[in-house]
């Protein structure tokens, strides 16, 4: 298995980077970080056989710390490699702001030079990745990105600031640049002219960012789930959920009780219907309506019931036992008035799927008895 180095492996990148690949079996990782010594850096670059050097600085305090943090440390790194005679494989990352006459971009194209000179001097291979913005668990807020920093105010409900909200952020999820990092490190990294690339990337205005996040927070009172399909929603939705402190992973749910027993809603959504908790003492009957386009799928979870199903133009009965002992879906037709009966001596528990997000304006629900 190979043996890699790390520079940089107690940040952002670096800790999903660490986890993912202790995930695949890579056991020999040579973890340099903040606290490391150089004495420990020229120990790992005799032995490591691949190198992914993402120590770097963001934010520092002086303008100046951006050419230590970026440009010394890389060149401490190669001259280490040099005395070693290693020429191991090294994949830096560089950023988009390289491209930029800020600071922080100068001391990024520095040490993009640093690398291919020292490629071109020693025939090592170099992957120099300009990554754009990156988002995802275990990054900082008011440091790595602006994603983090509206996930973790927006969960503490804490003041945002958006200077342009049509201003485009280009972004990339930490786990994209994993999957293009691991493809990296087996010898398939995706090349453009001199560089490389996360093929996977994400476009989006500033307030609409804001927007999405901030729904996600009003999604426990909604109960609306985010749009699951939209990839970039999914991978947002995944990094707040990361940010939420931790006395608030639990949010209640209004229970809507009476002596037959309850009725709750669950989770919500525009296009897939949404899914309720219906509870029934012993001996109670609910439902005896029927539907003219609303359809739905009831699965018994705890306790014994009874379903009853009767075509509106009929009168023959039909019914289905179903029991939490035994976890079956039974759909609800449309044009048959139906019921449940709770016929154990114990609550009966259902989820309840509704293809349509009740609309008080338009129940479509007929009172009929089956």
């Amino acid at each position: 298995m190979t043996k890699i180095l790390i520079t940089g492996a107690s940040g952002f990148v670096g800790k999903n980077l660490v986890a993912e690949l202790r995930k695949q079996g890579y056991t020999d990782l040579f973890l340099f970080n903040r606290s490391s010594s150089l004495d420990e850096l020229d120990d790992f670059t005799k032995q490591c056989e691949f190198v992914f050097h993402l120590a770097g600085v963001n934010r520092p305090e002086k303008e100046e710390e951006f050419m230590e943090g970026n440009y010394n440390l890389t060149s401490k790194l190669l001259e280490l490699l040099k005395k070693n005679d290693n020429t191991s494989p090294i994949l830096i990352t560089s950023s988009i702001q390289a491209e930029k006459e800020n600071a922080y971009g100068k001391s990024k194209k520095a040490g993009e030079e640093l690398l291919f000179n020292y490629s071109h001097e020693t025939r090592s291979e170099v992957l120099v990745y300009r990554l754009p913005n990156l988002f995802g668990k275990w990054s900082k807020p008011n440091y790595n990105t602006v994603v983090a920093t509206y996930c973790y105010n927006i969960a503490r409900d804490i003041e945002i600031q958006i200077n342009n909200p049509e201003a485009e952020l280009n972004l990339s999820y930490i786990d994209d640049v994993l999957e293009e990092f691991i493809k990296a490190l087996k010898g398939m990294p995706t090349k453009v002219d001199a560089f490389c690339e996360v093929p996977v990337t994400h476009s989006i205005k500033l307030g609409d960012l804001a927007d999405i996040i901030k729904g996600f927070k009003d999604s426990r009172k909604t109960l609306d789930v985010p749009n699951m399909g939209d990839a970039l929603t999914k991978k947002l939705y995944s990094t707040y959920l990361s940010f939420l402190p931790e006395d608030d992973f639990s949010y209640d749910l209004k229970m809507n009780v009476d002596n037959r027993g309850s009725f709750t809603e669950f989770l919500r959504s525009p296009d897939r219907g949404q899914v309720s908790v219906n509870i029934s003492k012993p001996g109670i009957t609910k439902g005896n309506h029927w539907h003219h386009t609303k359809n739905e799928k009831f699965l018994v979870v705890s306790g014994d019931g009874l379903i009853r199903f009767r075509n509106i133009e009929s009168s023959e009965i039909i019914e289905y036992r179903v029991s939490g002992e035994k976890l079956q879906v039974v759909d609800i037709p449309t044009g048959y008035t139906h019921s449940i009966v709770n016929i154990g001596e114990t609550d009966l528990v259902t989820i309840m799927w509704v293809n349509e997000s009740f609309d008080p304006n338009k129940p479509d629900t007929i009172f009929l008895e089956v």
